[in-house]
């Protein structure tokens, strides 16, 4: 099939770039910067929807950016650079006179409410309680298509572990120095993916004509604590990592962001498990050990 992603340039992108092409599927990617394979978002803009059978959007400016101060500019782009490019996206589907079979887009398990006791599943109710949760629901209700014509799916991921990028990026180094450990009291649960295993339920998303609505983008082992995957990344790199990162010194660095690290949500992947979806990845210890061989 051919593909166009939005955003298809980064960390995600560039993994599912890979599985895609490996698949036999063409791929497009809408970037800031013009290239060979890309249109830019400007273009898109002004040319509409180039013709291809599935949209992806993977675009948007990294909240835990630890380079960036949690400023009102800053939260700014954060928003804009998703319900900008989903926006742009959607209206260019709806306009166009031949639209893709699916529009697939990306976004976070913030939508839930932080908890140390409850269980969420892709029916639960969120979206509604910090700047987190009503970002992604203003970015899926941005992604929203009349009609029926397109299949729509959106994926709630969860925090992405991959070699050269994503969240270990930032961990490997503390963990190397055996300095690492949980972040504040450890209890909050991690809901975590294989960036093989995103890749995987987007690939099966756009191949597989019977998924659609929401999907937790999650692993199943959905019981894991901070504490838990502090200690597996230790083992996994043949480290101690029982010193735990005080919540003060997180809350300095990320300001309201902190939340995201200091609080967790257990997620469960109920509805894509039920699609038939097979991960490759289901067990963090496999999951780590892959990720920094």
């Amino acid at each position: 099939m051919r593909v166009l992603v939005g955003g298809g340039t980064g960390f995600i992108g560039t993994a599912l770039t890979q599985l895609l092409k490996a698949r036999g599927h063409e791929v497009k990617l809408v970037s800031r910067q013009p290239g060979p394979g890309r249109i830019t978002w400007s273009e898109l803009s002004e040319s509409g929807l180039p013709l291809c059978d599935v949209v992806i959007n993977l675009a948007g400016e990294n909240i835990l950016n630890p380079l960036r101060r949690w400023n009102e500019t800053f939260q700014k782009e954060v928003l804009t650079s998703r319900l900008d490019t989903t926006h742009l996206l959607a209206k260019a589907i709806t306009e166009a006179a031949h639209p893709p079979q699916a529009w697939i887009l990306v976004t976070g398990v913030a939508y839930y409410q932080p908890s140390l006791t409850k269980e969420y599943d892709e029916d639960s109710p969120g979206g509604d309680f910090d700047f987190f949760s009503n970002l992604v629901t203003k970015w899926e209700a941005a992604a929203r298509l009349p009609g029926e014509s397109t299949r729509q799916v959106v994926v709630r991921s969860g925090v992405v572990l991959g070699r050269g990028g994503g969240a270990i990026s930032h961990m490997l180094l503390p963990f190397r120095l055996g300095l690492g450990g949980p972040i504040g009291s450890g209890r909050q649960f991690f809901p975590w993916i294989h960036i093989g295993d995103l890749a995987g339920i987007l690939n099966y998303a756009l191949e597989a004509n019977h998924v659609q609505g929401v999907l937790n983008g999650v692993a199943p082992a959905s019981t894991t604590t901070n504490a838990e995957f502090a200690q597996a990344l230790g083992a996994a790199l043949g480290r101690p990592a029982f010193i735990p990162v005080p919540s003060t010194v997180v809350r300095a660095v990320f300001g309201e962001r902190a939340i995201m690290l200091l609080e967790g949500q257990k997620v469960v992947p109920r509805r894509t498990l039920a699609t038939g979806y097979q991960y490759s990845f289901p067990e963090l210890r496999a999951a780590l050990k892959d990720v920094v061989a």
